[in-house]
């Protein structure tokens, strides 16, 4: 599977849609109802056993972050994943 950079910004509409409006029509949503610039990329995954984490539906607007996305792509639960500190080196000598 392919996943964004980390650059890209990850935005999930929470409103639930008809995704057999098309990829012209779902831009034009997003456009005027979330008046955000669509780069639209629709992503399909379905698990085998289990379900997805998903937030309460409601509309709106998710940010997720780079990981958060490639948990959820993988059924984990992706309100778990978190940055870890890392320390910083210490001078060798």
């Amino acid at each position: 599977m392919i996943f964004p950079s980390n650059r890209v910004r990850i935005m999930v509409a929470t409103k639930p849609i008809d995704f057999r409006k098309g990829h012209d029509s779902l831009a034009a949503m997003v456009k005027n109802e979330l008046r955000k610039d669509p780069g639209l990329v629709m992503a399909y995954k379905r698990l085998e056993e289990h379900s997805f984490t998903w937030p309460a539906v409601k509309d709106g607007l998710m940010l997720m972050n780079h990981a958060q996305f490639e948990a959820l792509f993988a059924g984990l639960d992706w309100r778990r994943v978190r940055a870890i500190e890392a320390k910083a080196p210490e001078a060798v000598e």
